[in-house]
């Protein structure tokens, strides 16, 4: 409890609730429509922004949140074309964002900047303009997935579903993709670029051992994402190591017990059924 009044401590909580939120829907979104490695190419694709950022002394977040747009587009453009793959597309932009990223970096003038709060993230370190960022992006994604679930669910398990319904499948696909694009970037600060992933895919993956639900894959996405934040900054402030990898290395933990507990209890079920059904019969 006395680490509650440390100011840094309280951003660090505030953060993790609304990043587990940012990330608990579009995360569910990106798991359902196998979206992982589209997802991690625009990760790396950011580290051009950052870079870009840098080197001409724009805020650094917001370049990078312009360049992972910017490459999200491009990769749902590419990918609907026939000359060209869906993997291929990706590789193109992950590859360029890395490469522009790395050239700008040392071009940027002074001191070489430390790159390890974006490439890993602490999340002890947010600001409250980090915050910021977060709640708006929260809110407004709170507010898309509350007046176009429907939609939403229709185009992320079926699309050709979803055309014959009469739905912007394509409008709703770029739209996600942006949100996509901002979710990582507005997380960037928390875990880093090469961790961002694992935040929007491991809760996910837990929340889908107890429910096949959209719905209520996000709201479990959100509580077991929230947790993990938790127990990573504990881990964290005591062992003074990154607070991006413990946070994830927390929720791999929390997916290994919950992977571990289901198989040990259909274990239990399927032996006890034949139990049961010999008894009946006698």
């Amino acid at each position: 409890m006395d680490l509650l009044q440390y100011t840094f401590f309280q951003h660090a909580l505030i953060g993790s609730l609304l990043a587990s939120i940012v990330c608990g829907m579009v995360g569910t979104y990106i798991v359902t429509r196998r979206l992982v490695f589209i997802s991690g190419g625009l990760t790396h694709a950011s580290f051009g922004g950052i870079g870009l950022g840098l080197y001409t002394g724009f805020p650094p977040i917001l370049s990078a949140a312009l360049f992972a747009v910017l490459s999200a587009f491009g990769v749902e453009w590419l990918s609907k074309r026939k000359d060209m793959r869906e993997d291929s597309a990706i590789a193109v932009f992950w590859t360029l964002g890395m490469a522009l990223g790395i050239i700008f970096t040392f071009l940027s003038p002074g001191f070489a900047p430390d790159l390890s709060a974006y490439l890993f993230g602490n999340i002890l370190t947010i600001t409250l303009a980090d915050i910021a960022l977060l709640a708006a992006l929260a809110a407004v994604l709170t507010l898309f997935f509350v007046l176009y679930l429907r939609p939403i669910v229709y185009v992320a398990f079926d699309r050709e579903f979803a055309r014959s319904q009469g739905i912007p499948v394509q409008l709703f696909e770029y739209a996600m993709m942006m949100f996509i694009a901002l979710s990582i970037v507005a997380c960037l600060r928390m875990v880093g670029i090469v961790l961002v992933i694992s935040l929007l895919t491991i809760p996910q993956m837990t929340a889908n051992l107890f429910s096949y639900r959209f719905h209520q894959i996000i709201w479990l996405s959100i509580g077991i994402g929230y947790l993990s934040c938790l127990g990573g900054l504990l881990i964290s402030f005591y062992l003074n190591v990154p607070s991006g990898a413990s946070i994830i290395f927390f929720s791999i933990i929390i997916y290994a017990l919950c992977k571990a507990g289901k198989s040990f209890w259909l274990y239990l079920r399927k032996k006890a059924t034949p139990a049961a059904s010999q008894g009946k019969k006698q």
